[in-house]
């Protein structure tokens, strides 16, 4: 018997929000149990980086029955499940062989490595093949995510930078703050976002939570929760503004000083008989003032509480506004983010402590640092949307800057190939799944389609070749803080590589090796030295006392992180002196009138100003006679997007169901745990009802990220939310709009 080893290790990346650290205790090459951060230091400066239940449960994902462990490669036709195990040479050969195919037949933008964050690490998931495919001419790239696709680029109009959020220490010197579609307890936006969270509410603050759901956030970190109709959070917020405008509650020093586009007196000379925002709201072109009696109609809020909380807000010392991003994965998703950030700026509390200005809200001084295995650069210009990739496979030629399309006028063929590297967004978590398997069947249109990963996930079962790859405790990695944080976790290799799987980067040298550039490709490192000389690069750049890899090995350090002693606020320097410190916007100021929107000459979609716009699929659309309830798919405690979804631990304390409220499940005859099914003209999902009053009458929960899996008449009864959900993107950022659902509910067995 081997003595037991504990081994400090970052929690494996699978995108979940934060970045924790572990301790897996090892004997005999097995890990026998895992714990989380130990080390003593539990102040607001450096607090523990603790894990939550998926990390901990993750014994139950390396051990599992179903990891991939040899290359296979399709028999039959695609998609029908059947596959034959061969040899790493052959695997490689046909990777090698189809890429030199397609480069010759159709060129290097008919080659695609898609979004994925099934392996999220310096090190790991798609990184590799991406420098791979940079190093053969490139392949067409892509531009934003299925996150935050929305929230980058809209924020970006209104403060031309999407480094908008003050350090998290900052938040115990605010007196409110707002959660708004914001769950931090279930998603992790953040390690430790709920900690910082308890300490400003132990020191004052008051906290509000708005949302469909009495999330597991609102329960523990708010004084109240507040229930809105999802998709209408532009006119809560509207409704606000007006309030904050007629009753004299704007920051005007700071609106005049800062802002550009409030008032008619702030428009741009080339726009001044355009609409500000004062007149929207205001109701001055269309004769609708966005009065809290008109927003109460619309979000299912009270008005007295409308008022309360804008004037609660408004008057507050010091204020944080918090966006989730589930509200703008929506139609119109850009609107709700430029809103929210308007109300920051309008009372005051952009570039202030205590405040935030809202939006994505990188940390100030620069986050996430992300300084991965050398890409290089791509050589192919022209990127697509990532959401939009099924499209460029479907109709690549057809598309065109009106489609998001950049770089290049227009594609000469569609996607031939794809190489999906830890990602399971090509079917799982893409949008409309009836519709993407049709396209990823037809192999006239998409030639080749690789994937590599840990199971066989439901979009390898429409693979035609599966690379087995190891998981990150079984190869070397680092990760960073994710979006907030001053540290460095080390990923060392803790187990043996088993069966015949390999890391994504020993999988692309192989197929490097058959593309004869090896050498050039691994520039004579495995994995630990890549991480030896990353970790030289931050002590270069970034901190300066950061221990070489020895030290982290020797004193089994696990993590490297700074401690924040004085917070660092976003835009401090613009609000001193915005001469000298202009935004990186074209005014130089916060610009509440968008230029670039207003050019798109799209006002009812993507107006210059931020506007409550109503939804494609929306309870007061004619949609809503057949398919009366908004469906939502919220992120979920056991897994992270897809990853954990078949870990059994997890599904036991956290199973699939639908919730839905008492009210309307009484309309339908439900009874708690019963089986029922939701449809739509997309899909139809079979799954247990959870009846809860922690829902907003009219709205269903099917939590995102479950696996498909279809019955014999094609019904899922997986419970993968996407089966529902529509491929409409939004109009001016192209994102993921797939929140925007309306369905029926009815029980099993009827209709």
């Amino acid at each position: 018997m081997h003595k037991e080893k504990i081994i400090r290790v970052g929690c494996p990346s699978h995108n979940c929000g934060g970045r924790c650290l572990l301790r897996a205790h090892v004997s005999d090459g097995v890990i026998t149990r895992i714990e989380t951060d130990d080390r003593p230091n539990d102040s607001v400066d450096d607090p523990q980086l603790r894990a939550c239940i998926r990390g901990r449960s993750y014994r139950h994902r390396q051990y599992h029955k179903d990891r991939l462990k040899y290359p296979m490669k399709r028999i039959g036709e695609r998609g029908c499940g059947q596959f034959e195990r061969i040899s790493w040479d052959e695997a490689t050969d046909l990777v090698a062989s189809n890429i030199n195919r397609i480069k010759a037949q159709y060129g290097n933008t008919s080659l695609f490595v898609p979004y994925g964050t099934g392996g999220y690490n310096q090190m790991g998931g798609k990184w590799s093949a991406d420098r791979l495919m940079n190093m053969i001419g490139g392949a067409l790239g892509y531009y934003n995510s299925y996150s935050w696709a929305c929230i980058t680029k809209a924020t970006e109009t209104v403060y031309g930078t999407d480094e908008t959020g003050n350090q998290r220490q900052d938040w115990l010197n605010s007196k409110y703050i707002i959660m708004w579609g914001w769950n931090p307890s279930e998603m992790r936006d953040g390690t430790n976002s709920e900690y910082f969270l308890k300490e400003a509410r132990k020191k004052g603050a008051r906290v509000i939570c708005i949302d469909p759901r009495m999330t597991m956030s609102a329960v523990a970190l708010a004084d109240e929760w507040i229930a809105i109709r999802p998709g209408t959070d532009v006119a809560l917020m509207s409704a606000m503004a007006y309030v904050m405008i007629t009753e004299d509650l704007i920051d005007n020093d700071f609106v005049n000083k800062y802002c550009m586009g409030f008032d008619k007196s702030q428009m741009p000379e080339a726009y001044r008989f355009e609409e500000s925002y004062k007149d929207y709201i205001l109701g001055i072109k269309d004769n609708q003032p966005k009065t809290p009696e008109w927003a109460e109609q619309i979000t299912t809020i009270p008005m007295h509480d409308i008022i309360r909380i804008a004037r609660e807000y408004a008057t507050a010392e010091s204020a944080v506004l918090y966006q989730g991003y589930g509200m703008q994965r929506r139609a119109y998703g850009e609107q709700v983010v430029r809103a929210g950030c308007v109300l920051a700026a309008i009372t005051g509390n952009v570039g202030k402590s205590g405040g935030w200005a809202s939006g994505i809200a990188l940390q100030a001084g620069g986050g996430p640092f992300w300084n991965v295995l050398p890409l290089l650069e791509n050589p192919v210009k022209a990127q697509i949307p990532s959401f939009l990739w099924s499209e460029a496979v479907m109709r690549g030629p057809e598309l065109t800057e009106k489609d998001g399309l950049v770089g290049i006028d227009k594609l000469p063929h569609g996607i031939k190939m794809i190489w999906a590297v830890a990602s399971n967004a090509i079917v799982n978590q893409h949008a409309n799944i009836n519709r993407t398997i049709d396209i990823i069947k037809d192999t006239s249109r998409l030639e080749f389609f690789v994937v590599q990963d840990n199971f066989m996930t439901v979009t390898a079962q429409f693979a035609d070749l599966i690379l087995p790859a190891c998981t990150q405790f079984e190869t070397w990695g680092m990760e960073d803080g994710w979006k907030y944080g001053e540290e460095l976790i080390l990923q060392p290799q803790i187990l043996e590589t088993p069966w015949e799987t390999m890391s994504d980067y020993a999988i692309c040298a192989a197929v490097a090796d058959k593309l004869g550039i090896r050498e050039k490709y691994t520039e004579g490192r495995d994995e630990k030295q890549w991480i030896a000389a990353l970790l030289d690069d931050y002590r270069e750049n970034r901190f300066p006392d950061l221990p070489s890899l020895e030290e982290f090995e020797k004193k089994n350090l696990g993590v490297y992180s700074r401690p924040v002693e004085k917070p660092k606020v976003a835009f401090e320097k613009f609000r001193e002196d915005p001469v000298e410190n202009p935004l990186p916007t074209a005014s130089g100021k916060i610009e509440i009138f968008c230029e670039e929107m207003f050019n798109r000459n799209l006002p009812d979609e993507v107006p210059a100003i931020p506007k409550y716009i109503q939804e494609w699929e929306s309870p007061f659309g004619k949609e809503s006679r057949k398919y009366p309830l908004q469906v939502i798919g919220t992120h979920f405690m056991p897994r992270m997007h897809s990853t954990l979804g078949n870990v059994d631990w997890n599904k036991e304390a956290f199973p699939q169901r639908v919730f839905i409220n008492p009210l309307d499940a009484d309309e339908r005859g439900l009874k708690n745990g019963q089986k029922v099914k939701i449809f739509n003209d997309r899909g139809t999902v079979i799954l247990p009802c959870r009846i809860t009053r922690r829902i907003l009458p009219g709205v269903v929960n099917i939590p995102q990220g479950a696996w498909w899996k279809p019955d014999k008449e094609g019904n899922d009864i997986g419970g993968s939310v996407n089966t529902l959900t529509s491929e409409r993107w939004t109009p001016f950022t192209f994102g993921n709009a797939q929140h925007t659902i309306m369905a029926e509910v009815q029980p099993l067995g009827t209709g």
